[in-house]
């Protein structure tokens, strides 16, 4: 079987079929097999269940690996600019440069068993482009869902890139809202607080007023899209959430109460762990000490609002803030931001949930995504080790299908 190409049909053998619904209590599937038919999964049993009456249809044999849907990454910047070198030199790109930048990295990301991004901020709705390159065959990555580019008022958190828009007042933000869905924006991404990347600000600096909130969130919904706030602290976090916001992205500073409003109100988290305990991360973008310093400082009571968030049945899902495969401590940066929130106390089960299942509920998409089940895409990935056992199985993904099509295979002989 040629990796890359359509596989047409193939039956999946000799794997272990694990996913999201474990954390439910659902069983795995050991020598199972997943009969895949163009993009989709028509079947999944056992191999002799599978197998029987339908002759003539090729095997793939997975030597035993453990199978389960691909990762969703649900907080990514493939065209991310932090202060320091690194930065300026994407800054600095001209919008050629940029645009093969991003399909460098959207091919590095599916590469690592990351099947699904969500976009939370790009640059020049060069996103726009890339998504429809991937969906058209002309680039290789994961699906993207985008919110464009992210709202901010002026001068607020992330104001200085081509991956915001400044707006100030109700009506302004309503018409912000609106030029990212004419774009093509699944989602709405707002900055409503200050964070660790603004020189002239604090993580606490509110930055929305509530009637300028609430024109971000009323519209939106009107048009069926979801909001998502980059917000640290409680105060802030608790007015989105009264007024209807559908996650928090960071959230560094919660309380017991907003954990607990959040819960009732069914506003997910993306916890981002990783931003603030990544010195070798900013070590190598050259990012100034200012912001190194804030950020790491931040990092022992950013995982006490990641547990008050576990202990009020708040819904996390997986997001690195990282590019998705930048090699980081041995791994990517969002296998190590997986290890992070299952070894924080979400457990491997809970962190396989947050990373397929859960995201895929999110986006709307659990016909679509985030379980090995009839219907699904076959969006696939494999590794030796048991992802229930650890979460740094998924270290070890050599393996990945994305919509039937194989486009990693590490045992694959290489050819000159």
């Amino acid at each position: 079987m040629d990796r890359g190409r359509p596989m047409g049909e193939v039956v999946i053998v000799n794997c272990t079929v694990v996913h999201g619904r474990a954390a439910g209590g659902a069983e795995t599937l050991p020598d199972a097999a997943v009969h895949v038919r163009g993009e989709r999964v028509l079947a999944v049993g056992s191999r002799a269940q599978i197998l029987r009456g339908i002759p003539g249809v090729p095997v793939l044999d997975l030597d035993g690996a453990y199978l389960t849907p691909g990762l969703i990454n649900m907080h990514t910047h493939l065209s991310l600019s932090l202060p320091g070198q690194g930065g300026d030199d994407v800054k600095g790109m001209g919008p050629h440069d940029l645009a093969l930048y991003m399909a460098d990295g959207a091919r590095r990301t599916l590469a690592c068993g990351v099947t699904t991004v969500r976009c939370v901020a790009e640059k020049d709705h060069a996103d726009f482009a890339l998504r429809r390159a991937i969906e058209a065959g002309r680039a290789t990555g994961p699906r993207l869902y985008t919110a464009g580019r992210a709202l901010v008022c002026t001068g607020g958190h992330g104001h200085e890139g081509a991956d915001t828009l400044e707006c100030d007042g109700p009506d302004a933000f309503r018409r912000g809202v609106r030029s990212q869905i004419k774009a093509g924006a699944d989602l709405i991404k707002v900055m409503i607080s200050g964070g660790i990347a603004g020189e002239h600000e604090r993580i606490d600096t509110p930055q929305l007023f509530a009637d300028e909130m609430a024109a971000v969130l009323d519209t939106a919904h009107a048009w069926g899209r979801k909001v998502t706030a980059h917000a640290g602290p409680a105060a802030v976090i608790a007015q989105a959430v009264e007024l209807g916001l559908d996650c928090v992205e960071h959230g560094y500073e919660l309380t017991p109460a907003v954990a607990a409003a959040m819960a009732a109100r069914g506003t997910a988290l993306v916890p981002t762990l990783l931003v603030t305990r990544c010195k070798e991360f900013f070590d190598e973008l050259g990012v100034p000490e200012w912001m190194q310093c804030r950020a790491l400082a931040a990092g022992p009571r950013h995982l006490d609002s990641y547990a008050m968030a576990l202990a009020a049945g708040v819904t996390v899902m997986l997001g690195s803030d990282m590019p998705p495969f930048w090699p980081f401590e041995g791994t990517n940066a969002t296998v190590r931001e997986l290890e992070h929130m299952s070894e924080a106390g979400l457990g491997p089960a809970g962190a396989l949930r947050a990373a397929t299942l859960e995201p895929a509920r999110w986006l709307g998409a659990d016909d679509d995504l985030g379980t090995v089940e009839p219907g699904r895409y076959a969006d696939l990935i494999a590794m030796d080790d048991d992802p229930l056992t650890t979460a740094s199985a998924f270290r070890g993904v050599h393996w990945v299908m994305k919509g039937g099509r194989i486009v990693r295979d590490d045992r694959a002989t290489v050819h000159p």
